[in-house]
């Protein structure tokens, strides 16, 4: 079962600075049918204005990644860690126990990323932040763990929680696969950029797709694409 849902269907928040969508319930978005997919709670679609961004402010037992897509977003938290992390890059925060951050577009440009927020396995312990970089040449015609909390993804950023975040890039006309471990694992997908098929689905970009009861995914670009993938326990 893939459940379309198109960008426009989104809910959606315009702060002036901020142009948000939001695939599941957020803030003053609420549709009882889309509060969350699995472990999977968060997925939000954000245009941030140079020079502003998300003031300080506290998280708790929540594995938070972000997915730059666009420009760059500076980190600062109350653990003392602090980093940029630019296009291409992903950053996860283990908000554990408790801790506060930041995140600003200091760049002259737009920032857009997405933020994904995954439930952890357990609750507490120490916070924690780390990013790296994953060149989209490394990821070509293939999914690549970008962050997991799964046995085998040794490269990918750890996250405390039995799901991963995974991110490929397509070229029009190529078809690649993508194999659940079994068919009790939940899946979303969406289109950075391009247009795709999905066993038979085609989203947009930046649509979302949410996937059950399927044990292979069968994508194939109808347009050069840019995916990425969570792969959630139910």
């Amino acid at each position: 079962m893939i459940e379309h849902r198109p960008f426009a269907s989104l809910g959606a928040a315009h702060h002036g600075w901020l142009d948000a969508r939001h695939h599941f319930s957020f803030a003053e978005y609420h549709d009882p049918a889309r509060v969350h997919w699995g472990s999977l709670r968060v997925w939000n679609d954000d245009t941030i204005l140079p020079g502003t961004g998300f003031p300080p402010h506290p998280h708790a037992d929540m594995e938070i990644i972000t997915y730059v897509r666009e420009g760059a977003i500076t980190h600062q938290d109350s653990q003392g860690n602090k980093g940029r992390t630019q296009a291409g890059d992903v950053q996860v925060m283990s908000a554990g126990s408790g801790i506060v951050h930041s995140e600003y577009n200091l760049e002259p440009g737009i920032t857009r990323i997405f933020q994904i927020w995954i439930f952890p396995d357990s609750k507490g312990g120490a916070p924690g932040w780390g990013a790296r970089p994953f060149p989209k040449g490394d990821r070509s015609g293939r999914f690549v763990a970008l962050a997991s909390g799964l046995e085998g993804d040794d490269e990918a950023l750890p996250i405390r929680t039995r799901a991963r975040v995974l991110g490929a890039t397509v070229r029009a006309g190529e078809t690649l696969e993508y194999r659940f471990s079994d068919a009790g694992r939940l899946g979303y997908l969406v289109p950075a950029v391009g247009r795709v098929e999905v066993n038979g689905t085609v989203l947009d970009a930046r649509d979302g797709a949410a996937i059950r009861d399927e044990t292979v995914l069968r994508i194939t670009a109808l347009e050069d694409v840019e995916l990425v993938l969570v792969d959630a326990s139910a």
